[in-house]
């Protein structure tokens, strides 16, 4: 009979959990040695627990399989949660597993101690706690539930004391979960009424799509009707942005060029869209909306016209789409072409000061065609969404449902321990890099072949911005006042500045061709960004 902790971190294992994030409490120490015996399980210490939580989701992300991560009572478990939220908004199965104290200590006045339960409840599927007699049975149900559509994290709380107790509960195997159900047939009928009706319909994809195998079921619907497409941001990918039928990213930047497309549309069909990244309601012309996912949407329909709810496997939608007659289409994709033009040519590095056009544009041309970006919050993220070439989904790793600064550097990091044979890089603006810099220790210690791109301006700019807008001076959102520069090394990772392009080329090419973790740091003028966001 083996003992608590051996028998979740062979769960763990089984699940096919590779890394488990965070930083180690007195009760955590016997899980971590049963997780040194196991083979293919590594515990991987960070600098922050919310960052162990950042890491857990992208890995997640990446290989499929749920994330996890821990942290300990208190402070511990919030710091944590901020990691677990971002799983539960950019929808990524995870296990998120804290301290919790004994049965006779809940509800007592001792330290350090809150209600964990209480706490991950509306940031995960389901939150629970071990018990001796069902251990392997806890976890196995809550990696099914993690993966199960929607994706997300559940939290397993680990009672004081319980990790070197004898597990009585019988061994579950993992098995992952089946097909979703098709749409009925009488909603899939109405789908074709609504569209053979449409002149001008317009394609809309969303973050579900992507964990989904129908990007060639959506390239195939656009070229056979010659229909544009819209995507969210973390939806990039689907459709390359060279292609006929891309019209641009919602919400980013020069979203007014997107907004002449979409605002043309009378029909909208959303594929996969979830109203996490963007609410139908920002930018929904006042025309029928047919919406294709796993789940019903959140609008509201007293103002839109949700004409179709399509909820089932995304993919018969799409082939019933893909078979349909579509000559009554009538788009001028000439004029999408010139819009989509016009808009990649006010994107172009201007001449003058460096500035993040310029930046972002000398990374994507020096990062091989197989590299991994991952991208934090903040003024830059506005313009990745938009310029950032991204030839497949999961190649430009952001945000955009938690939207947490302080994403960029662990979500790097975590691309880097899971595709050690890919190129991974960073970009981070000042703000950001101050909330996870701790972390390049962990890049550090991991010998991570890792470009971290920070883009400093000295300013929140995005926040800068909207001050300006309103009229405001500037306040409270400069950064470094006294000055950039960090040195020649940081944390043990290596600083190459640079404050024009030839110098920041020049760095990025020594920085990719390194042994290890490396900091770009790009002096950039920030008042590039304020004609382009809106």
């Amino acid at each position: 009979m083996a003992i608590v902790a051996k028998q979740l971190v062979r769960s763990l294992r089984d699940v096919g959990i590779r890394h488990v994030f965070g930083i180690p409490s007195g009760g955590w120490i016997d899980y971590m040695d049963a997780i040194r015996e196991v083979d293919g399980l590594d515990f991987v210490l960070v600098a922050h627990e919310g960052a162990g939580g950042v890491m857990a989701d992208v890995c997640s992300r990446i290989t499929g399989a749920p994330g996890a991560c821990f942290g300990t009572f208190g402070p511990g478990a919030t710091n944590l949660s901020t990691g677990v939220g971002g799983a539960f908004l950019d929808r990524s199965p995870m296990l998120a597993f804290t301290d919790e104290m004994p049965d006779h200590l809940l509800g007592r006045r001792v330290q350090m101690n809150i209600d964990h339960q209480t706490l991950f409840r509306p940031i995960t599927k389901q939150t629970t706690r071990l018990q001796t007699d069902r251990v392997s049975e806890t976890v196995i149900d809550a990696a099914h539930l993690a993966v199960a559509e929607v994706p997300g994290p559940v939290h397993i709380g680990l009672p004081a004391g319980m990790a070197t107790l004898d597990a009585t509960g019988a061994v579950v195997q993992f098995h992952p979960s089946g097909s979703l159900p098709p749409p009925a047939p009488e909603i899939l009928d109405r789908m074709e009424k609504l569209f053979a009706q449409a002149r001008k319909p317009l394609l809309a994809v969303g973050l579900n799509a992507t964990r989904f195998d129908v990007r060639s079921l959506i390239v195939k619907i656009a070229e056979q009707g010659r229909i544009p497409v819209v995507l969210t941001p973390m939806a990039k990918g689907m459709l390359t942005e060279h292609h006929a039928s891309y019209a641009g990213v919602l919400f980013h930047a020069l979203s007014d060029t997107v907004a002449v497309t979409h605002q043309e549309a009378d029909l909208v069909i959303g594929i996969g869209y979830d109203p996490v990244e963007f609410s139908y309601e920002e930018w929904l012309p006042g025309v029928p909306l047919i919406h294709i996912d796993t789940t019903g949407t959140d609008i509201d329909t007293t103002v839109h016209d949700l004409a179709c709810d399509v909820v089932g496997d995304i993919q018969p939608a799409l082939e019933r789409l893909a078979g349909l007659d579509m000559t009554h289409t009538g788009w001028d994709l000439d004029a999408l072409a010139e819009r989509r033009s016009a808009m990649f040519r006010r994107l172009a590095p201007p001449p003058g000061p460096f500035g993040p056009r310029a930046a972002l544009d000398i990374l994507r041309r020096i990062l091989p065609d197989e590299g991994i970006m991952a991208c934090d919050v903040g003024a830059h993220t506005h313009l990745i969404g938009q310029m950032w070439l991204t030839p497949e989904p999961g190649m430009q790793l952001m945000t955009n449902g938690w939207s947490s600064m302080g994403f960029g550097i662990p979500a790097a990091i975590a691309a880097g321990l899971c595709l050690p044979d890919r190129p991974v890089c960073a970009v981070i603006g000042d703000g950001g890099f101050l909330m996870s810099a701790g972390e390049m220790d962990t890049a550090a210690r991991l010998g991570l072949k890792v470009v971290f791109v920070l883009l400093t301006d000295r300013s929140l700019s995005l926040i800068r911005i909207k001050q300006q807008r309103k009229g405001y001076g500037e306040y409270g959102t400069p950064i470094r006042t006294g000055g950039h520069g960090m040195g020649n090394n940081f944390l043990g990772v290596p600083v190459l500045t640079a404050d024009d392009p030839e110098m920041y080329r020049t760095a990025l090419e020594h920085a990719f061709a390194a042994d290890g973790p490396v900091i770009v740091e790009a002096l950039i003028d920030g008042s590039e960004y304020d004609d382009l966001i809106l």
